[in-house]
């Protein structure tokens, strides 16, 4: 920009966007030769106290004077910026401005797709040394939703990461909820995904500030699903004629009766059973997810699922102690045996775990360090994310209270 270029600084807010705090976001345009560049300041306001004729707040009160005061500041910084750019004889847009302002190196080389597709080659490099299969095959998914979410929104093949900013992780989250219909939680990890890649652009020197500071994430709690008694007998006993439908389902009540996670029981062999210094057998395996140990009594209802397949071909061959299929064919076969039993749940291979920790363990007075143990947890503070008690046993610990106390009416 030469000293005959147009300049123009303004700011303003979006009462589309509005904050949970119920303010509305400020934003900053700034305007070079008919090109414009906006970008989130990560401040709000009250909408009622915003003029947008003169582009600040109006009033005397402490808000307003605050966000004043603060505009004046950035629009001072603005102008030293140009000025800066100017001796230094570099680009004066719009853009360069607003890199400058945030504390971004303009890298044209750099971009955000490239860098994902970078980050992921490196990682499968560590396939089962430092990342699992499904790990890697997460952040595949996640790589592909980024293309087409920036394909669909900006219509590029990949941003510069110097064009990242507040509005694109709030219309990133969106497109998640939207678009791809996911589950707020769900949004949640693809956009943990994403940070990590701009957590390394920054730690690599490519950014010099997190483009998004003032997003924030959290998970809402969510009430898994288990078992009770009843559906887990309606399960064990019912009789499927289909061998397919058999097999998961009896690797879906070992899991039932030994807490183990689907990627766990896929990996389970002959050198996971021990024999405990109580004379039983015992499952000794690291859970793939975070190698914790697991230390597991086997229940007779879990040894004769064992015998039952223990000299199964495919076990056999393949140094198995079940026929565990794929996590994915696992799930979709399970929703067949709960139309097949009539069991109106959300049916999935870890609901096997929560039905362990709930229904089994838990209820059935198995105290929680020891429940702990079993699932590999290395702290309890995990294991209570499982912890539920049912009406049945609250009901038998408050029987003897039964006839104790007596009232006269």
């Amino acid at each position: 920009m030469d000293y005959k270029s147009t300049f123009n600084l303004l700011f303003f807010i979006k009462r589309t966007r509005m904050l949970r705090t119920g303010e509305a976001p400020i934003y900053m345009r700034i305007t070079v030769n008919g090109k414009r560049c906006d970008t989130g300041l990560c401040k709000g306001v009250d909408p009622n106290l915003w003029s947008s004729e003169k582009g600040f707040a109006s009033g005397t009160t402490k808000e307003a004077k605050s966000v004043n005061a603060l505009l004046d500041s950035i629009r001072i910084q603005i102008q030293r910026i140009i000025i800066n750019l100017r001796a230094e004889n570099k680009p004066v847009t719009a853009v360069s401005i607003r890199n400058a302002y945030m504390g971004i190196e303009d890298n044209a080389g750099k971009k955000v797709l490239a860098l994902y597709r970078e980050h992921n080659k490196k990682i499968k490099q560590l396939e089962n040394i430092d990342y699992s299969p499904e790990t890697i095959e997460r952040y595949e998914v996640s790589l592909k939703h980024t293309e087409n979410f920036i394909k669909s929104k900006y219509q590029k093949d990949d941003l510069f990461l110097t064009e990242l900013n507040n509005e694109f992780i709030q219309d990133y989250e969106i497109y998640f909820k939207t678009v791809r219909k996911c589950a707020h939680n769900t949004t949640l990890k693809y956009i943990k995904n994403f940070k990590k890649i701009i957590n390394i652009a920054i730690s690599n020197g490519d950014l010099k500030q997190n483009p998004f500071p003032a997003f924030k994430m959290k998970l809402k709690k969510v009430d898994r699903g288990f078992l009770n008694d009843e559906e887990l007998d309606i399960i064990i006993n019912k009789e499927l004629h289909v061998q397919r439908l058999s097999q998961v389902r009896d690797c879906f009540v070992f899991s039932c009766f030994t807490g183990l996670a689907h990627s766990d029981l896929y990996n389970l062999s002959k050198e996971n059973i021990v024999t405990g210094t109580d004379g039983g057998k015992w499952i000794k395996i690291k859970r793939k997810k975070t190698d914790n140990l697991c230390s597991i009594p086997i229940l007779s209802v879990s040894q004769k699922i064992l015998d039952k397949y223990k000299n199964d071909p495919f076990c056999l061959l393949n140094n198995k102690l079940l026929p565990v299929i794929t996590n994915q064919k696992t799930n979709s076969y399970l929703k067949e045996i709960a139309t097949i039993c009539g069991i109106e749940k959300n049916f999935s291979s870890h609901l096997a775990r929560h039905t362990f920790a709930t229904t089994v363990t838990l209820n059935n007075n198995v105290p929680i360090e020891s429940v702990s143990k079993m699932l590999g947890h290395s702290s309890i503070n995990m294991t209570k994310i499982y912890a539920r008690l049912l009406d049945k046993k609250v009901g038998k610990d408050m029987e003897h209270l039964n006839g104790r106390y007596s009232i006269s009416i």
